[in-house]
């Protein structure tokens, strides 16, 4: 459980960093404001990206191991 924990955590931490970073700059531009306005969009969405992943985490894994076990490289 704790290993599910960090990981959903690790994730969310880094995809929501970089996908909440990309979206600011498109919408906002850069700017004097600009780490202000993504830290607030980081705050906002990283609780919600931490616990989409620790619910979907385990399903998607298991759909991602069924279509791999179907495939060899």
């Amino acid at each position: 459980m704790l290993q599910r924990i960090l990981f959903a955590a690790l994730m969310s931490l880094v995809l929501c960093s970089l996908m909440t970073l990309w979206v600011t700059l498109i919408n906002l531009g850069w700017s004097s404001d600009f780490l202000g306005n993504w830290a607030r969009a980081f705050a906002l969405a990283w609780p919600a990206a931490a616990g989409v992943a620790f619910v979907a985490g385990p399903p998607i894994l298991r759909l991602s191991q069924r279509l791999a076990g179907g495939w060899h490289s």
